[in-house]
Protein backbone atom coordinates (compact mmCIF):
# COMPACT_ATOMS: atom_id res chain seq x y z
CA UNK A 1 0.00 0.00 0.00
CA UNK A 2 1.56 3.56 -1.39
CA UNK A 3 2.31 5.91 1.65
CA UNK A 4 0.65 9.11 2.07
CA UNK A 5 1.78 12.95 2.08
CA UNK A 6 2.02 12.86 5.70
CA UNK A 7 3.97 9.71 5.94
CA UNK A 8 6.05 10.94 3.62
CA UNK A 9 6.77 13.81 5.22
CA UNK A 10 7.08 12.38 8.92
CA UNK A 11 9.70 9.69 6.87
CA UNK A 12 11.71 12.67 5.20
CA UNK A 13 11.40 14.61 8.64
CA UNK A 14 12.80 11.50 10.46
CA UNK A 15 15.62 11.26 7.78
CA UNK A 16 16.72 15.42 8.82
CA UNK A 17 16.51 14.46 12.25
CA UNK A 18 18.97 11.06 11.65
CA UNK A 19 21.07 13.65 9.21
CA UNK A 20 21.64 16.33 12.37
CA UNK A 21 22.73 13.56 14.78
CA UNK A 22 25.16 12.06 12.96
CA UNK A 23 28.82 11.68 12.76
CA UNK A 24 29.20 9.57 10.41
CA UNK A 25 26.86 7.86 7.48
CA UNK A 26 27.27 5.07 5.17
CA UNK A 27 25.49 4.47 2.35
CA UNK A 28 25.12 0.68 1.66
CA UNK A 29 23.99 -1.82 -1.15
CA UNK A 30 21.72 -4.25 0.32
CA UNK A 31 20.48 -6.00 -2.76
CA UNK A 32 20.84 -9.80 -2.73
CA UNK A 33 20.86 -9.82 1.22
CA UNK A 34 18.48 -12.24 2.62
CA UNK A 35 15.97 -11.48 4.72
CA UNK A 36 17.79 -13.24 7.81
CA UNK A 37 20.99 -11.27 7.03
CA UNK A 38 19.29 -7.65 7.21
CA UNK A 39 17.68 -8.39 10.24
CA UNK A 40 20.79 -9.92 11.54
CA UNK A 41 22.58 -6.68 10.20
CA UNK A 42 19.40 -4.63 12.02
CA UNK A 43 20.64 -6.21 15.58
CA UNK A 44 24.24 -5.75 15.07
CA UNK A 45 23.10 -1.81 14.25
CA UNK A 46 20.93 -1.54 17.39
CA UNK A 47 23.72 -2.88 19.55
CA UNK A 48 26.52 -0.73 18.56
CA UNK A 49 23.91 2.69 18.74
CA UNK A 50 23.54 2.83 14.86
CA UNK A 51 20.61 3.64 13.30
CA UNK A 52 19.66 1.07 10.21
CA UNK A 53 17.41 3.01 7.67
CA UNK A 54 16.21 1.82 4.04
CA UNK A 55 14.05 5.19 2.21
CA UNK A 56 13.14 5.74 -0.93
CA UNK A 57 15.80 7.80 -2.83
CA UNK A 58 13.15 11.14 -3.89
CA UNK A 59 12.76 10.73 0.14
CA UNK A 60 16.43 11.07 0.91
CA UNK A 61 17.11 13.43 -1.56
CA UNK A 62 14.35 16.02 0.04
CA UNK A 63 15.85 15.29 3.54
CA UNK A 64 19.49 16.01 2.31
CA UNK A 65 18.23 19.55 0.40
CA UNK A 66 16.30 20.22 3.47
CA UNK A 67 19.24 19.29 5.87
CA UNK A 68 21.30 21.86 3.66
CA UNK A 69 23.74 18.79 2.11
CA UNK A 70 24.20 18.94 -1.48
CA UNK A 71 27.20 16.70 -2.47
CA UNK A 72 24.98 13.73 -2.43
CA UNK A 73 22.47 12.59 -5.10
CA UNK A 74 20.93 9.34 -4.18
CA UNK A 75 19.73 8.74 -7.11
CA UNK A 76 23.33 8.31 -8.44
CA UNK A 77 23.34 5.51 -6.20
CA UNK A 78 23.02 2.04 -7.65
CA UNK A 79 20.20 -0.09 -7.05
CA UNK A 80 18.66 -0.49 -3.01
CA UNK A 81 20.38 1.57 -0.73
CA UNK A 82 20.35 1.64 2.80
CA UNK A 83 21.62 4.57 5.05
CA UNK A 84 23.58 3.64 8.42
CA UNK A 85 23.88 6.67 10.99
CA UNK A 86 26.43 6.38 13.49
CA UNK A 87 26.12 8.71 16.32
CA UNK A 88 28.78 8.52 19.03
CA UNK A 89 32.17 7.52 16.86
CA UNK A 90 32.49 8.97 13.41
CA UNK A 91 33.36 5.42 12.13
CA UNK A 92 31.25 3.04 13.83
CA UNK A 93 28.71 2.91 10.99
CA UNK A 94 31.38 2.09 8.70
CA UNK A 95 33.34 -0.90 11.01
CA UNK A 96 29.71 -1.90 11.29
CA UNK A 97 29.14 -2.47 7.69
CA UNK A 98 32.77 -3.61 7.31
CA UNK A 99 32.88 -5.68 9.38
CA UNK A 100 29.16 -7.40 7.82
CA UNK A 101 30.80 -7.32 4.44
CA UNK A 102 33.37 -9.31 5.35
CA UNK A 103 30.82 -12.54 5.97
CA UNK A 104 28.15 -11.19 3.86
CA UNK A 105 29.46 -10.77 0.11
CA UNK A 106 26.14 -9.07 -1.07
CA UNK A 107 26.38 -6.21 1.07
CA UNK A 108 28.52 -3.36 -0.34
CA UNK A 109 29.41 -0.05 0.60
CA UNK A 110 28.91 2.64 -1.68
CA UNK A 111 29.75 5.82 -0.05
CA UNK A 112 28.61 7.90 2.76
CA UNK A 113 29.10 11.31 4.55
CA UNK A 114 31.53 12.49 7.34
CA UNK A 115 31.04 16.07 8.33
CA UNK A 116 28.66 16.70 6.08
CA UNK A 117 31.19 15.44 3.00
CA UNK A 118 30.86 12.72 0.62
CA UNK A 119 32.95 9.94 0.99
CA UNK A 120 33.42 7.35 -1.76
CA UNK A 121 33.42 3.74 -1.48
CA UNK A 122 37.37 3.38 -1.18
CA UNK A 123 37.35 5.74 2.23
CA UNK A 124 34.25 4.12 3.64
CA UNK A 125 36.22 0.94 3.28
CA UNK A 126 40.00 2.57 4.93
CA UNK A 127 37.32 3.75 7.54
CA UNK A 128 36.13 0.36 8.71
CA UNK A 129 39.76 -0.62 9.22
CA UNK A 130 40.40 1.80 11.69
CA UNK A 131 40.08 1.35 15.06
CA UNK A 132 37.15 2.34 17.00
CA UNK A 133 36.82 5.93 19.21
CA UNK A 134 37.86 3.45 22.41
CA UNK A 135 40.23 1.60 21.36
CA UNK A 136 42.65 4.56 20.23
CA UNK A 137 42.03 6.23 23.22
CA UNK A 138 42.89 2.74 25.27
CA UNK A 139 46.46 3.16 22.57
CA UNK A 140 46.99 6.73 23.98
CA UNK A 141 46.50 5.68 27.65
CA UNK A 142 49.29 2.89 27.20
CA UNK A 143 51.57 5.03 24.92
CA UNK A 144 50.92 7.98 28.01
CA UNK A 145 51.50 4.89 30.48
CA UNK A 146 54.37 3.49 28.95
CA UNK A 147 57.18 6.02 29.62
CA UNK A 148 55.81 6.32 33.44
CA UNK A 149 56.45 2.63 33.77
CA UNK A 150 59.38 2.23 32.19
CA UNK A 151 60.76 5.01 34.82
CA UNK A 152 59.03 3.28 38.25
CA UNK A 153 60.77 0.31 36.46
CA UNK A 154 64.09 2.17 36.59
CA UNK A 155 64.01 3.65 39.87
CA UNK A 156 63.01 -0.41 41.13
CA UNK A 157 66.16 -1.61 39.47
CA UNK A 158 68.18 1.26 41.13
CA UNK A 159 66.45 0.61 44.24
CA UNK A 160 67.01 -3.38 44.16
CA UNK A 161 70.89 -2.67 43.08
CA UNK A 162 71.23 -0.69 46.39
CA UNK A 163 69.98 -3.12 48.69
CA UNK A 164 71.83 -5.43 47.07
CA UNK A 165 75.06 -3.87 47.13
CA UNK A 166 74.17 -3.22 51.18
CA UNK A 167 73.43 -6.84 51.32
CA UNK A 168 76.73 -7.86 49.77
CA UNK A 169 78.65 -5.01 52.06
CA UNK A 170 77.04 -6.67 55.68
CA UNK A 171 77.49 -10.54 54.64
CA UNK A 172 81.34 -9.09 54.13
CA UNK A 173 81.77 -7.08 57.29
CA UNK A 174 79.63 -10.41 59.09
CA UNK A 175 82.56 -12.74 57.19
CA UNK A 176 85.45 -10.58 58.68
CA UNK A 177 84.57 -10.76 62.07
Amino acid sequence: MPKTRQQKQQAVTQYVDHLKKAKGLVFANFEGLKVKDIEALRKLCRQAGIDYVVAKKTLMTLALKEAGISEVNPKDLNKSVASVFGYDDEVAAAKVIGDFAKTHEALKPIGGLLENKFIDQAKVIALSKLPSKKELLAQLVGSMQAPVAGFVGVLAATLRGLVLALSAIKESKSTQQ
